[in-house]
């Protein structure tokens, strides 16, 4: 059934609140600061239905399935307060999954894996077209791979979000990196979202095809047997990483680091890697092994899932700020948006 959803798809520091805020330390998702005072391929098909609105009062939800969409219910205005007041009131978050824009060796079709290679210009403008897509949705915190592409992919999507916060990646690789990166300001803390960066979430390692061009390669191996090492669920590449592999670490740290912040309310854009993606997206949807190796992500194309209840449901990729069909919004999420209609206007 998992399968059949996915072909029949075209495709934390908190936003506004300090999770602890008792004398002079704060908490930064699970970082903590000390303030000083002064004193498939997966793309997804937006909905044809044109029936959703844009008010300053009142506007209908879509509600969209594999099989139907449909307008649901209308929103009410939520009161002038900052846009974390609705949020205490909500028990769902949103998680956003994006892999990283086209890198330079996407684009020369080498073998890329652990190896850290930044985006090519087109890399960087589909990095900004994803945070276009997401501009509506809030984010409290966000998780990377330790690798470049996936660091300038969340950074340059979050230049596109209306609420004009600003990532900053957290360093805790040792105490001097902690003490050098602190924020002696609780205003800028406030107005900042911490960007974790974890190996955990890096590409799957290629081992020994890694800086080999993909063509050079299927004639020197075969092409039956590099579409093994590819496709494959459990087959390594030689001194490699099977797909297997990749998902132990990958679903293990987001089940330790990142699903906890979810269940806490934190709404969460992780930006990563084909792979590590996957597995992540094999847990979410409870895909088989089967089904996890037939998927395809498209590069800067973003994924949206509403954790509620204990449960993930994709609504699939968040529209632009320009769309008039909204396949992935929910209530919260268009009061959301609403309010920051009136926020910045």
């Amino acid at each position: 059934m998992s399968a059949q959803v996915f072909h029949q798809a075209m495709g934390t520091l908190q936003s506004n609140r300090l999770l602890n805020n008792s004398g002079t330390h704060h908490e930064l998702g699970n970082i903590r600061v000390q303030l000083i005072p002064k004193s498939f391929k997966l793309n997804i098909e937006l909905s044809r239905n044109r029936n959703f609105r844009f008010g300053k009062k009142n506007f209908g939800i879509i509600q969209a399935t594999a099989s139907q969409t449909s307008v649901i219910e209308s929103a009410s205005s939520p009161s002038n307060h900052d846009t974390s007041d609705f949020k205490k009131k909500s028990n769902e978050a949103a998680l956003i999954l994006v892999r990283h824009g086209e890198s330079l060796w996407n684009e020369k079709n080498l073998f890329t894996g652990c190896v850290d290679v930044p985006l090519t210009k087109k890399g960087v403008e589909e990095a900004i077209e994803a945070g276009k897509r997401i501009s509506n949705i809030p984010v409290d915190m966000i998780y990377t791979s330790a690798l470049i592409r996936a660091q300038m992919t969340a950074m340059l999507a979050m230049t596109q979000h209306r609420r004009r916060k600003v990532p900053i990646i957290m360093h805790n690789e040792s105490e001097q990196a902690r003490t050098w990166s602190q924020i002696f300001s609780e205003d800028t803390m406030k107005q900042s979202i911490p960007v974790v960066t974890a190996w955990q979430l890096n590409e799957r390692m290629y081992g020994e095809l890694q800086g080999l061009n993909k063509q050079e390669t299927a004639d020197r191996y075969g092409k039956e047997q590099v579409h093994v090492w590819r496709r494959s669920y459990d087959i390594p590449p030689p001194n490699g990483e099977s797909l297997e592999m990749c998902a132990q670490r990958a679903v293990a740290y987001f089940k330790d680091q990142i699903e906890p912040q979810l269940q806490s309310g934190k709404n969460v854009m992780i930006a990563a890697h084909g792979n590590s993606l996957r597995s992540i997206i094999m847990y979410l949807d409870k895909l088989t092994s089967q089904e996890v190796i037939s998927l395809e992500l498209s590069t800067g194309i973003p994924m949206l899932y509403i954790f509620k209840e204990g449960k993930f449901i994709r609504r699939g990729s968040p529209a632009g700020p320009t769309e008039a069909g909204v396949y992935a919004y929910t209530r919260r999420l268009a009061q959301y948006r609403q309010k920051l209609d009136e926020m910045l206007h």
